[in-house]
């Protein structure tokens, strides 16, 4: 028992987030790095010969220079075991980021230096902060030229609505940016060394040794450094139980490219961070130190690996211990199961694990039988953790094969991405799959479906675009369905449960369509716990 309490208490279980090319996918990088699990980063761009990202593993991520899936993590560093969530930066993708952030038990949100708060922040901002999960701020591309420290602090304060402390403070920006001043430790570390490739040399200097304004350049600069500092004292005081409740967000600068400031952070964040946190189930409280299993499924992947045309279920794991070959219970399905071929990843490469522990992230082979929110407990235990919300979608497109013979690969194909969550499914009623309506939360998800249907499935398609941006889940109809009065801005659909849905092309068309079929009575599918 003491072994399993120790093995959780060194889990430490975090999401990172930020705006598409604040450099996210590079500091998750980095991270690897220095715990060890890499020898070299590299770049995140769309160059041919660079080294594409550990963390983008699918052909059109490393293609574009974007993360379009959720990558899964573990490494090693000072005693702890860590387990990176890297999201899609890509707002079109929020939908999978905040199943990624159900999996956490805290989140790291990235900010440009140059540019600050910007839209898709605000937007993952309010995820983490309906989890009411800690949030720490890490200022990137401060060897940029960059804002004001003060006024990116008043901004994240201003713009998110969270209060803010400086845990280190930069020595300059831009080509100036020679490192960070450590609150805590109450000294300088100046780094060097040109490439990012490796770690960064640091040396440490106390704030007001005379060799500081040498290392600087000028006597102004030191003594612009020192005020700084002494303004910073003179604001708000550190507060655990603040960070840990998600209503102050500690704040790093440094600069992921070049490694300053990685370091630092990455040891501050460890102490302050939370173990695997207790979690909510149909039957109460789970802690995550009881030695009985538990877990729920937050994503399901199929074909990361061409050569192996597999599932998988990602399952964050909420208590106790996992033992390879063990008998579980899938509390959905109703039945007792071995989870086969499980496995924890760094990308697309793999390991089996004969072992996990509360915290962890593990992927298990998948026939088709999890869904996104399933449970999966030790066999006697019938609880369910609360269910993982669902999206309406706000873009339609008409979607069939072109090869009307590779019907089979279609519907293969639509329905295991569905499945996945990238995608939701509908149809016209009384029709069979051979032409569907696809809907999503953003259209980037399209070129992704569209993809990812030529290459794992080898299915080439035909897409028109709808004009619908509004779905409502018909509650009451006095009449037959099929006598709707519809005019050319709403069409009638169902989804894989049976459900009757109207689509409609503007928000004023649901009003207009309801005042044409008294008794039609309709309700919003904005966000439905899986």
């Amino acid at each position: 028992m003491s072994n399993l309490v120790e093995e959780i208490s060194r889990r430490r279980t975090f999401a990172i987030i930020s705006h598409p090319d604040a450099g996210k996918t590079t500091l998750t990088e980095k991270f690897l790095l220095y715990g060890g699990a890499i020898a070299q980063a590299g770049v995140v761009k769309g160059k041919k010969n660079a080294r594409a990202a550990t963390s983008d593993w699918m052909e059109i991520e490393k293609q574009r220079g974007i993360s379009v899936t959720s990558s899964v993590m573990q490494f090693q560093y000072n005693g702890f075991c860590i387990n990176i969530l890297d999201t899609p930066g890509h707002q079109d993708f929020s939908e999978d980021t905040y199943r990624t952030l159900m999996a956490a038990d805290s989140a790291v949100m990235v900010i440009d230096g140059a540019k600050g708060v910007e839209p898709q922040t605000r937007k993952l901002f309010k995820v983490c902060a309906m989890r009411h999960i800690p949030i720490f701020t890490f200022v990137n591309k401060m060897d940029r030229e960059a804002k004001d420290p003060f006024d990116l602090l008043d901004e994240v304060e201003r713009e998110l609505g969270i209060e803010t402390y400086a845990m280190n403070w930069p020595i300059g920006s831009g080509k100036d940016f020679q490192g960070v001043y450590d609150r805590e430790k109450a000294e300088l570390l100046f780094f060097s060394g040109v490439s990012g490739k490796k770690r960064a040399d640091k040396m440490e200097v106390d704030l007001y040794d005379p060799q500081v304004a040498e290392l600087l350049g000028s006597e102004e600069k030191h003594r612009q450094l020192i005020d700084d500092v002494e303004l910073l004292s003179a604001g708000r005081e550190m507060d655990i139980q603040a960070v840990r409740e998600g209503q102050l967000s500690p704040v790093f600068f440094g600069s992921a490219l070049t490694n300053f400031g990685i370091e630092p952070f990455l040891e501050a964040f460890l102490k302050l961070t939370p173990p695997p946190l207790a979690r909510t189930a149909d039957c109460g409280v789970i802690d995550p130190f009881s030695p009985d299993f538990s877990a729920f499924v937050f994503k399901i992947q199929a074909n990361m690996n061409k050569a192996h045309r597999d599932r998988l279920a990602f399952m964050r794991i909420c208590s106790g211990k996992f033992q390879r070959d063990a008998e579980y219970f899938h509390v959905q399905g109703n039945k007792k199961m071995r989870l086969s071929q499980p496995q924890q990843l760094m990308a697309a490469e793999r390991e089996i694990v004969e072992e996990a522990y509360a915290g962890d992230v593990i992927g298990v082979f998948d026939p088709g039988i999890f869904a996104i929110g399933d449970t999966i407990t030790v066999p006697g235990k019938k609880f369910r953790y609360s269910g993982i919300p669902t999206f309406a979608p706000e873009h339609f497109c008409r979607v069939s094969a072109k090869d009307s013979m590779k019907r089979k690969q279609f519907v293969k194909g639509t329905e295991q991405i569905a499945q996945e969550g990238a995608i939701q499914i509908f149809k016209v009623p009384n029709s069979g799959m051979e032409e569907v309506i696809v809907g999503v939360v953003g259209t980037l998800q399209f070129d992704v479906f569209e993809y990812r249907m030529k290459n794992e499935y080898g299915v080439e398609l035909r897409m028109e675009m709808l004009p619908y941006e509004e779905i409502r889940l018909i509650d009451e109809y006095p009449g037959d369905l099929s006598d709707l009065n519809l005019g050319s801005d709403a069409e009638l659909l169902e989804d894989y449960r049976g459900r009757s849905l109207l689509v409609f092309s503007s928000f004023w068309a649901i009003d207009f369509t309801c005042r044409r079929n008294p008794g039609l009575k309709v309700s919003e599918i904005v966000v439905e716990e899986g």
